[in-house]
C-alpha cells in the first residue's frame, strides 16, 4: 500500500508541475482539480477501509510571506474540504501560513490545488486588465477582483465536492468521506491545537472590480465527466 500511495503522490506531484508550468485559466485550474480528486478517489476505492485506516496524517504548511491575509484565503476553506482536511492559519514574524493537515495524498492535492487556484487568479486579472480601456488603478482594485475570483471559486469547489460524494456513493456502495474524515478527526483531536475562531478582516473593496471578479466565476459552468466550458447562456 505504501509504494501505491508513494505513486499516487508523484502522479499529483507531477500533475501540478505540469499545469503550474503551462499556466492555466480558471477554467482549466477548476478542471484540474476535478481530475486529481478522481485520481485520489480511484485509488481510495481500490483499498478497504481497514486499509485506508492504516495511512497517515501529516501537515503541510503554504508560506504565504504576507503580514495580511490575502484574497485567496476565501478559498482556503473550500479547498480543504474538498480535498477531506483540515486546515488552520498560523501567523508569525515570517508572515501568514496556512497549514493543511489530513492524509498524506489528501493534503499533496490541497497543495496542488491551491496553486493551480492562486495561478488561475493571477492570470484572471491579467486577462481583466488587457480588457479593459482604461486602467484606472483605484485602491485595491486588483484585490477587489481577486477577492471576488476567491468567493466565486469557492463556490463552485464547494459544488463539486458535492456531486463527487454523491457520484461516489452511487457508483461504489462506500461512503470515503465518511472514513476519511473519522481518521482525519481522531488524529486531529490528538495534536490538542488551542485554535481561535477566526474574524473578518472588515476591509472594503472595490464594489466593481469584486463583481467583475466574480462575474469571471460565474462564467463557468461545470459538467460530468471532469468537463468544464464557457457558459454561452443557451
Amino acid at each position: 500500500m505504501a509504494t501505491d500511495l508513494d505513486k499516487l503522490k508523484g502522479r499529483l506531484q507531477a500533475l501540478r508541475a505540469k499545469t503550474i508550468a503551462n499556466g492555466c485559466t480558471e477554467e482549466e485550474a477548476l478542471a484540474a482539480a476535478a481530475k486529481v480528486a478522481q485520481l485520489l478517489d480511484q485509488h481510495d476505492l481500490s483499498i478497504s477501509d481497514l486499509e485506508l485506516r492504516q495511512e497517515q496524517c501529516e501537515q503541510s504548511a503554504i508560506e504565504t510571506r504576507r503580514k495580511q491575509r490575502q484574497p485567496i484565503s476565501a478559498c482556503i476553506p473550500a479547498i480543504a474540504d474538498y480535498c477531506d482536511c483540515k486546515v488552520w492559519l498560523e501567523k508569525d514574524e515570517g508572515g501568514i501560513r496556512y497549514v493543511f493537515f489530513g492524509l498524506r495524498p489528501s493534503i499533496e492535492m490541497a497543495r496542488y490545488v491551491h496553486d493551480v487556484i492562486a495561478q488561475a487568479m493571477q492570470g484572471g486579472w491579467d486577462s481583466y486588465i488587457r480588457s479593459q480601456r482604461f486602467v484606472r488603478h483605484r485602491h485595491d482594485e486588483k484585490g477587489s477582483f481577486l477577492f471576488g475570483m476567491a468567493v466565486s471559486i469557492a463556490g463552485k469547489l464547494t459544488e463539486m465536492k458535492q456531486d463527487r460524494d454523491e457520484a461516489n456513493r452511487r457508483s461504489s456502495g462506500r461512503d470515503l468521506v465518511l472514513v476519511r474524515h473519522a481518521i482525519v478527526d481522531a488524529e486531529y483531536e490528538k495534536l490538542n491545537l488551542n485554535l481561535r475562531k477566526g474574524r473578518a478582516s472588515g476591509k472594503k473593496v472595490e464594489a466593481q472590480a469584486f463583481e467583475a471578479g466574480q462575474a469571471a466565476g460565474r462564467s463557468l459552468a461545470l459538467h460530468p465527466g471532469v468537463q468544464a466550458r464557457r457558459d454561452t447562456g443557451k
